[in-house]
């Protein structure tokens, strides 16, 4: 009893920062203490595909683990599910969720550019424009943050971390379809956003891209569009299929992107993904995420997708070998996610280090409460539609050596 009437009071006392401070977000290439990600929890959203799509996710965080820690949030009833498929490499979170995608539930994690401070902004989360069910999942980054950070990051802003990309100098690539939707954010204009994302991510340079508004859930999210492999250089999602509604969309990008400078004044080099020819006719259905650009990058490696088309899969992984020499590149099946219309990245959300020594991966891990999870245990191009469906709740890093006191009282 104690524990619980604790808790509560102790995360109050977690400050959110005032609206005048500035933060700054690094590129995902910057060392990260670890991954978070979810365990799918329901069979409501996810139906007869659920045993396979926690698969996917046990692979892709094993996976990950190989090269740095990974928390993965998981449903009290869902533990021992979780404990026989993720096994012992990936530190578990008991929580509640909806559903398995951390990179728009999870806070995005930004430095303060004057005094350090380390926060995570909540980008209040409403279900892509209510469009399912997320009365646990609009919780998750808050939860986070107060394991992960010294400060909330507070803003109005309605959006998905899937709508960010950052090269960490300046520069973001956000599509127009997703963040001035009215259903995220009525009456805001590319000035109000931009004055905004300025302030919360240390941002000199916003290249707006189209994108393209109900056809996918997220309507139609950065991260299967443009992701940065480094400061001017961009990989560029593409769809060469003409029947697609993806390729005149994706046309528009690549021309955007050719003719864009960076907040440096460099030309992007941008390195054209085709989606695969090709995909496994199993998982084939019409949210099929068919796409290399949702790729992840970790501590020394990059994860990606494999189709079974071995010209495409083939030729990804050869253009990300020469944009991150020196990492390890990983391709792995997640036909199942896929199929559900997204990919490795909408998966995850990285916990960057900021200056401290990188995280190694993991070699065992536990389970933890909710206020135990800051324990960092060892461990396409779009092709049609992005995630058809959507994680929550931890408890304060501040109270993780209380709780495991009062645990053994």
């Amino acid at each position: 009893m104690l524990v619980k009437t604790l808790l509560p009071s102790l995360l109050l006392a977690l400050p959110c920062l005032a609206q005048d401070s500035r933060w700054g977000m690094p590129d995902e290439g910057q060392p990260h203490n670890r991954t978070w990600m979810a365990f799918a929890a329901s069979a409501n959203i996810w139906g007869d595909t659920l045993d396979a799509v926690r698969k996917d996710l046990a692979t892709i965080a094993q996976t990950i683990a190989q090269f740095e820690p990974v928390s993965m949030l998981v449903r009290q009833e869902d533990l021992s599910t979780a404990q026989e498929m993720v096994g012992s490499s990936v530190n578990l979170v008991v929580g509640e969720l909806d559903d398995l995608w951390m990179r728009d539930t999870g806070p995005v994690f930004v430095k303060n550019v004057d005094n350090g401070t380390i926060g995570g902004v909540n980008f209040n989360f409403n279900g892509w424009g209510n469009k399912q069910e997320h009365g646990n999942d609009s919780k998750v980054a808050a939860e986070v943050d107060r394991n992960s950070t010294d400060m909330v990051v507070s803003t109005t802003l309605v959006l998905e971390g899937g709508a960010l990309e950052v090269d960490g100098e300046g520069t973001a690539i956000i599509t127009e379809s997703c963040v001035l939707n009215e259903n995220r954010n009525p009456g805001w204009t590319k000035e109000n956003v931009t004055e905004e994302l300025s302030r919360l991510l240390n941002l000199t340079k916003i290249i707006w891209l189209p994108g393209i508004a109900g056809k996918d859930i997220t309507d139609g999210h950065t991260d299967f569009y443009a992701r940065f492999a480094s400061p001017g250089v961009v990989f560029a999602g593409f769809e060469p299929d003409t029947s697609s509604f993806d390729h005149d969309v994706t046309t528009q990008h690549l021309e955007i992107l050719r003719n864009s400078t960076d907040a440096a004044g460099r030309t992007l080099d941008v390195v054209v993904l085709n989606a695969p020819g090709t995909i496994r006719p199993t998982t084939n259905t019409k949210d099929f995420a068919a796409g290399y650009i949702n790729f992840y990058q970790v501590n020394g490696a990059i994860i990606g997708p494999e189709f079974g088309d071995n010209d495409t899969d083939s030729a990804a992984k050869a253009a990300m070998e020469k944009a991150f020499p020196g990492k390890t590149i990983v391709q792995i099946n997640i036909d199942a996610i896929a199929a559900g219309g997204g990919g490795i990245h909408c998966t995850t959300q990285q916990e960057p280090a900021f200056g401290a020594t990188p995280a190694a991966g993991n070699a065992s891990a536990t389970v933890s409460s909710q206020s135990s999870a800051n324990t960092s245990a060892g461990t396409s191009t779009s092709g049609s539609g992005h995630h058809a469906v959507a994680s929550n709740a931890l408890f304060g890093f501040a109270v993780v050596t209380l709780v495991a006191s009062f645990m053994l009282l």
